[in-house]
């Protein structure tokens, strides 16, 4: 089972990668600003590797990384350890108990058929000398962030209850100056920690609203290449393009349905910007929204029953709820005097937001809507386009880091946070994938 889910992790970053030459290994460094006031403490020991050549990655020190970024964790530095045990007859708890190391990662590496490795490792509770985690993954050698990110996603799991998003992807565009008034605009694909980016699309005019196919098996986004705003799908596999029916005026906003058959969509090819929903088999428009208000932003529900849209119709922006089946309408937000980009949890109870109050600042904020209660999240300034991990453990947003624009995190619980700023110029329009399957 675990070694069919690491082929399929493999396959499709695989496909994924066929993608650009231009891949580096990294353009986002990650500067967590705000971490828990007691993280747990946690060792990751370099795993032992029997093979002939070196390999070309650290699996040990990834998963150290994944771990540290979400803060909750205080990760042991290596020059600290007393021991580099690789087997539990090597581990000497009374060693670790002593630095006050909580949960001992070990692990052992070796080569397998055709190219490929395998990776043991086990998770041990220091307290109770307790092996609680087990497992023998196996993967292209070539792709070993990939089983170390898999590796993170069973670690965390194993200690939060929350099922890890280290083997997820983000998508963003960079805007980089050069010469005269001349900007490149690069669509870019990279692991959740900002490893491995590569160009999925470049081009001098600009490019917005990227959004993930629930399947991770597409992007639609927005490109102005014809001088007008036109909306695109791209198949990540093949790199295979296509543009949607196009209208006079806006065409912006693509948000896709649960299932991936419609993309909800801004159309202002009536005289207003309105929320449309196009049926990806057929050329079915249908029209959601009507009134003379700007409405845009749209996001599904999870269920795929209602749309999350912003509109100012009350005299300003606020986040409003549609259910499609009755058309009935609801306002959701009252607090401050500007909300928008209104995006759901996967439980669709947290609804995040750029958020405005009396400050006049927009911030992230997230409101719980079971209760009510609205908390801002980020200390940050012009903040916006927040999107959430699959897990709804954090959101990414855009913001500014002095004159650059850089990509911020915050967990849910405003109690962690980080920015990755960027070595090729501003970032902006994250947009975080599902699971890949």
């Amino acid at each position: 089972m675990v070694n069919k889910l690491i082929c399929r992790i493999v396959a499709t970053l695989a496909l994924l990668w066929g993608f650009s030459a231009q891949a580096a290994e990294s353009d986002l460094a990650l500067e967590i600003t705000q971490g828990i006031d007691e993280p747990t403490p946690v060792a990751v020991v370099p795993f032992s590797w029997s093979g002939g050549s070196a390999l070309p990655e650290d699996i040990a020190q990834i998963v150290s990384a994944d771990l540290a970024r979400t803060g909750l964790f205080s990760l042991m530095d290596r020059k600290n350890m007393l021991s580099l045990p690789t087997e539990r007859g090597q581990v000497f708890f009374r060693d670790w108990r002593v630095s006050k190391t909580e949960f001992l990662v070990i692990g052992r590496q070796m080569p397998a058929e055709n190219g490929q490795m395998k990776v043991e490792f086990e998770l041990y509770d220091v307290l109770k000398e307790q092996q609680i985690l087990a497992e023998r993954v196996s993967g292209n050698r070539d792709n070993m962030r990939g089983i170390a990110h898999y590796i993170a996603d069973m670690i965390y799991e194993k200690l939060t209850g929350i099922r890890g998003a280290f083997s997820t992807r983000i998508v963003y565009v960079t805007a980089q100056r050069f010469g005269e008034g001349k900007v490149r605009y690069r669509l870019k694909l990279a692991d959740a920690d900002g490893a491995r980016p590569m160009t999925i699309r470049e081009q001098s005019e600009p490019i917005m609203s990227p959004a993930w196919s629930r399947d991770g098996s597409k992007l639609a986004y927005v490109s102005f290449e014809t001088s007008k705003p036109r909306i695109y799908i791209q198949h990540l596999a093949t790199g295979k393009r296509e543009r949607l029916p196009s209208f006079r005026g806006l065409n912006g906003a693509p948000a896709w349905s649960p299932d991936g058959t419609k993309l909800a969509l801004v159309l202002s090819k009536d005289g207003n910007p309105e929320i449309y929903i196009q049926d990806l088999t057929s050329p079915r428009l249908v029209r959601v929204t009507h009134h003379y208000g700007i409405d845009t932003e749209p996001s599904w529900s999870p269920d795929g029953q209602s749309l999350i849209f912003t509109s100012d119709r009350g005299g300003q922006p606020q986040i409003y709820r549609i259910h499609l089946p009755t058309r009935q309408l609801e306002r959701v937000t009252f607090e401050g005097n500007y909300n928008s980009r209104g995006r759901l949890t996967q439980d669709g109870r947290f609804l995040t937001m750029v958020h405005r109050g009396d400050d006049n600042v927009f911030h992230i904020a997230v409101q719980d809507l079971k209760t009510g209660r609205l908390d801002i999240l980020t200390d940050t300034y012009l903040d916006e386009s927040p999107t959430i991990a699959p897990n709804g453990s954090i959101i990414l947003y855009a913001t500014q880091k002095g004159v650059q624009g850089v990509l911020g995190g915050v967990t849910l619980d405003g109690n962690v946070r980080f920015i990755l700023p960027s070595a090729s110029g501003d970032v902006r329009e994250p947009a975080w994938s599902p699971y890949l399957q």
